[in-house]
């Protein structure tokens, strides 16, 4: 939780300084899309949590309406498939990505970890929401700062909680939601070289194999934890990274797990 209530501090820091500047990380975004965004997932899932919802709610209209004029400027936004206004921000935004954030962390702060909720992953408990969460969070922080060039690592027990939940949660649901093709024996090793922690995922098929730290395999990449986490969430090339074996199955498994 403390993960979750720092980012969300940090973000709307970075986010003050500019809501025009676009986000490398999110191409076509500005800093207000990414204001918008995070503030209505911090809602979203908050009224899940808040109302056990055993059912997918998505983002509601009035979750915008304590800002004059943002449901407007959202609906026309790049995030809804048109263009963001930047000469038209309105007033108020970061104050209400703050207020947003506080009700997400008071909701998970209040419920049982355990409690039946819906989620989009296999889990439907509240649990689904206290990893997520801040996961997310850490990966939207981490957009915002870079934009402004202020950029921080991701602290490393939530990166590494953050590259286990990318293979345990994230790898299976992104193949399902792309269609993502079967593997072909394509195996690859994420070796941690800040605690002791390694992946291995190998994928001879479907489904996907988890092998940690067993046996041969064709790409070994290691780094610290948050470079790892953020290159197996799209924000940063491989050559952050160490690489041992056939650097070319990079893209490869882009394909086997493709970006969301």
């Amino acid at each position: 939780m403390q993960a979750l209530r720092r980012d969300s501090v940090t973000l709307a820091e970075a986010a003050r300084q500019d809501l025009t500047v676009p986000i490398p990380s999110c191409p076509g975004w500005s800093m207000a899309d990414l204001v918008v965004h995070t503030g209505g997932v911090h809602r979203a899932q908050a009224r899940i949590v808040t109302t056990r919802a055993q059912e997918p709610m998505g983002i509601a209209r009035e979750m915008f309406d304590g800002v004059r004029g943002l449901l407007g400027w959202l609906e026309s936004s790049t995030l809804m498939g048109g263009e963001s206004d930047l000469s038209a921000i309105p007033a108020g935004l970061v104050d209400w990505f703050e207020e947003g954030a506080a009700i997400l962390v008071a909701a998970l702060a209040e419920a049982d970890p355990e409690e039946a909720v819906w989620s989009w992953s296999d889990d439907h408990r509240v649990q689904h929401y206290l990893r997520m969460m801040p996961i997310e969070t850490a990966i939207h922080r981490w957009d915002a700062q870079n934009a402004v060039g202020q950029v921080e690592p991701v602290e490393r027990p939530l990166a590494a909680e953050g590259i286990s939940h990318t293979f345990e949660v994230m790898m299976p649901s992104r193949r399902a939601h792309r269609q993502a093709p079967p593997g072909e024996g394509e195996s690859f090793r994420f070796v941690m070289n800040d605690g002791p922690e390694v992946w291995t995922v190998r994928f001879p098929g479907e489904p996907v194999v988890r092998a940690d730290g067993e046996g041969k395999v064709d790409l070994t990449l290691s780094g610290s934890a948050s470079d790892l986490m953020l290159f197996l969430w799209g924000r940063l090339p491989v050559d952050r990274l160490e690489a041992a074996g056939d650097v070319g199955l990079v893209q490869r498994y882009f394909e086997l797990v493709p970006p969301v």
